[in-house]
């Protein structure tokens, strides 16, 4: 048969080669900023919260101490025939050392010195919460009815010094307080962080601040004052409102990490890096001075509230002489 003729062919369609580019090399930080992009709102599970247990030996001895003076206490006055209110009790033992035991033994004191968020609860809770819940059980209260006359005259020499007088005022305490969170701002937050020193001071000391500076609330007797003091002190809680917050904004707002640590040992896979870790640790205490002043405002408006009370209530005893006489004695002034 003829030969038959080739059939054209169509070549194939060009296609032009895919333009290749070099593949980004993820650096450490690079490589941060995609793990945060992939989990934001990384949270430790539920079952390491609940889990998390230490024993801090500084703790302990805090319990141990508080607890048998306060259980002495109540022993004493119930031998002299007086009761003490079961309530106040269950509050000071279950709501004051209970909520120290956890925030120094439990996950905040286990992952304090890893996270930086977990050690601001800490000890914010510990100078703002801890005290006042310790405070419901009346500890001066209770010790102004259990001990003997010396040691009640002890006990007034020391409330009225000068530097437990500074710190119980509206005036001294946020001073203390901007210290204290001041040094958070600077590499001195990883030593108290991590230095079991630093660590045992901060578990006794913070709460004893704490007690002294709500001291004029949870034991309102001891600190009877002016209805004239008292609306100073009323006006210098809303300076106070903007102080506490200076350095938790400074901590969020920061564009580097300021105590220089960036990475830790044996990282969970819910950790924060440093520098989110910080962000975190700043919103947390400024929303928690802020949040906790708004209660010690409440409690200072009834402080207010009683004072003049009781100041209108010793006017309303003068007789018209007497109160004449006060009159003038006001008019000539000192002399």
């Amino acid at each position: 048969p003829p030969p038959q003729p080739a059939t054209p062919t169509t070549p194939p369609p060009h296609h032009s080669p895919e333009p290749r580019f070099a593949e980004p090399r993820c650096t450490p930080s690079s490589q941060a900023i995609l793990r945060n992009a992939t989990y934001p709102w990384r949270v430790p599970p539920l079952e390491i919260l609940m889990s998390s247990w230490q024993l801090d030996w500084a703790a302990i001895a805090f319990v141990v101490v508080a607890g048998v003076l306060y259980g002495w206490g109540i022993r004493s006055t119930a031998r002299r025939g007086q009761g003490w209110p079961v309530w106040r009790a269950v509050a000071f033992y279950a709501l004051g050392l209970g909520s120290f035991v956890v925030l120094t033994c439990g996950f905040t004191g286990v992952y304090g010195a890893e996270q930086r968020w977990a050690f601001t609860i800490k000890i914010s809770m510990l100078l703002f919460v801890v005290p006042l819940l310790i405070g419901l059980g009346k500890p001066l209260t209770l010790a102004r009815a259990a001990l003997p006359a010396k040691g009640i005259d002890t006990l007034n020499t020391v409330l009225a010094s000068r530097p437990v007088r500074f710190v119980s005022n509206s005036f001294g305490a946020p001073l203390l307080g901007l210290v204290l969170f001041s040094t958070f701002l600077t590499p001195m937050f990883y030593t108290l962080r991590t230095d079991p020193v630093a660590g045992a001071l901060l578990t006794l000391g913070v709460p004893l601040l704490g007690m002294l500076m709500a001291l004029p609330i949870i034991e309102e007797s001891d600190f009877q004052r002016s209805s004239a003091y008292l609306t100073l002190e009323f006006m210098f809680v809303f300076i106070e409102l903007l102080i506490d917050a200076i350095p938790g904004i400074l901590l969020s707002l920061n564009g580097q990490v300021l105590d220089h640590v960036m990475s830790v040992p044996n990282p969970q896979w819910w950790f924060r890096d440093a520098f989110q870790d910080q962000q975190f640790a700043g919103n947390l205490l400024w929303f928690i001075c802020e949040v906790v002043d708004l209660p010690l405002i409440i409690l200072m408006f009834i402080r207010f509230s009683r004072s003049d009370k009781r100041e209108a209530g010793v006017f309303d005893e003068l007789t018209d002489e007497q109160l004449s006489e006060l009159h003038q004695q006001h008019l000539r002034g000192p002399h």
